[in-house]
């Protein structure tokens, strides 16, 4: 078999976490395998192991892949939307946090995922506490804090609920906390 260049891997590779960083999301660390992974990436699993050490340092730099994405400058804006029925719906595309929260408390301590989702939980504290009203610099990290565990627990509320109106009461509860 002919050999891809190392741009096509680089390629491929990025395809493979992007998939995987969906997937997880919306099913779960255990709720998809590589040779799905792969598919959604468009190609074989065959490759997966020359790519990455196993499916656990896959689901970190997916993590991470994840993470990056939801950097907003503007605060009012990214609360708006991680509090939306539209981030509720969408886990694939939302926050790794409150989609992966429930599994990765079941990882093992250290485990790779675990550290990520750590540096990830303490990286958007960061960039909410960056973003809120000069106050004391621990004052300011414990705003961050409440804010960011409000946030996910409202996202997580509201997508194991079946009723919508609730689900909306729920985000919007918390955005009325948050600013008030």
């Amino acid at each position: 078999m002919p050999r891809v260049s190392q741009e096509q891997a680089k390629l491929n590779r990025q395809r493979v976490v992007e998939a995987a960083s969906a997937l997880f999301r919306e099913r779960g660390l255990h709720g998809i395998g590589v040779v799905d992974i792969m598919a959604a990436a468009g190609l074989t699993h065959g490759g997966f192991y020359g790519q990455f050490a196993n499916k656990d340092a896959l689901a970190a730099e997916a993590f991470d892949a994840a993470i990056s994405a939801e950097y907003y400058a503007n605060l009012d804006a990214f609360i708006e939307n991680y509090l939306s029925l539209g981030h509720v719906r969408t886990p694939g595309r939302g926050c790794p946090v409150a989609a992966l929260v429930n599994d990765v408390g079941r990882e093992p301590p250290g485990s790779a995922v675990r550290a990520r989702f750590t540096q990830g939980v303490k990286g958007l504290a960061g960039l909410i506490a960056d973003r809120l009203p000069k106050a004391s610099k621990e004052r300011r990290r414990q705003r961050a804090l409440i804010a960011l565990s409000t946030m996910v627990g409202a996202v997580v509320l509201a997508r194991g609920v079946d009723d919508e109106a609730l689900a909306d009461e729920l985000l919007q509860a918390a955005r009325s906390h948050i600013a008030g």
